[in-house]
């Protein structure tokens, strides 16, 4: 989804957000839910979700919140992976957030695995839904409720001008050896203070500017294996845990561009090992 549509789902959505959140209940019907409702048909022109066949996607997130600006989710999806048949996309609805499509992450064959782990804002008691969508064109989904409360509008936990001075520093980690065709786990941690626009700064009493990561795109050997397209909904200093599958010796690359139009760049060189 690019900007200018991010911007209009987030405009019609606010209104209806705003008033159905305060009063949802882990008992209210996923599907009857108006932002939903706008979503689907915005979004997926109205296409068919199906519910997921068992064990072949997962949503982990916390049914209550410890902290509602650093809320741990997973994606996981067990559908086969192959060059013919894979789960092209992942899409992370947050009903109650004030632009609740919060991420769209795209996989290709070489990410070996279509699976996401984030950190994300949750504003308010909500519907969070995953949904797959299979390279051709079928969508399943799952839902799970989370208990949260101000996550987008809490203050950032770091100081502005150490956040500054670090904007955009990068890390990859990598879990093990990349070894021809087998899926390696990696992380990408960015810098980033990914202001929402609705804190208020504590001494000046005025709104910190929305400034927040959107693009992130992930190569290996030259070939995308990751991508996401994201928001303010994405916790302080993003992070994301993805696979990929390594066919050769290459480099890991990851491009990232935020909603100043800042660009940053991380590589990290990989060699393969014998199975």
């Amino acid at each position: 989804m690019n900007r200018f549509a991010r911007t209009l789902v987030a405009t019609l959505l606010l209104a209806a957000t705003a008033a159905g959140a305060a009063t949802l209940q882990p008992t209210d019907d996923p599907a009857a839910s108006p932002v939903w409702q706008k979503v689907q048909a915005s979004l997926f022109e109205g296409r068919p979700i199906a519910p997921a066949p068992a064990g072949l996607l997962s949503l982990e997130a916390p049914s209550r919140a410890i902290d509602a600006a650093v809320v741990p989710i997973a994606i996981r999806s067990k559908f086969p992976h192959t060059a013919a048949n894979y789960v092209s996309k992942l899409y992370l609805i947050i009903d109650a957030n004030p632009s609740p499509v919060s991420g769209i992450f795209a996989f290709t064959p070489d990410s070996g695995r279509a699976e996401v782990e984030l950190r994300v804002r949750v504003d308010a008691y909500s519907h969070v839904r995953a949904i797959a969508e299979t390279s051709d064109g079928k969508l399943y989904g799952v839902t799970r409720f989370v208990k949260a409360s101000g996550g987008c509008s809490a203050a950032p936990g770091s100081d502005a001008k150490a956040a500054l001075a670090t904007l955009g520093q990068m890390r990859f980690r990598v879990d093990a050896d990349a070894k021809p065709g087998t899926p390696v786990l990696a992380q990408l941690a960015i810098d980033h203070p990914n202001h929402s626009g609705l804190a208020m700064d504590q001494y000046t009493r005025q709104f910190t500017p929305a400034h927040y990561v959107r693009k992130v795109d992930v190569t290996y050997a030259g070939k995308p294996v990751f991508s996401a397209d994201v928001d303010f909904s994405m916790s302080e200093n993003p992070n994301f845990r993805f696979w990929f599958q390594p066919q050769v010796s290459g480099e890991l690359r990851a491009t990232v561009v935020d909603s100043h139009d800042l660009r940053f760049v991380a590589a990290q060189a990989l060699r393969d090992t014998p199975k």
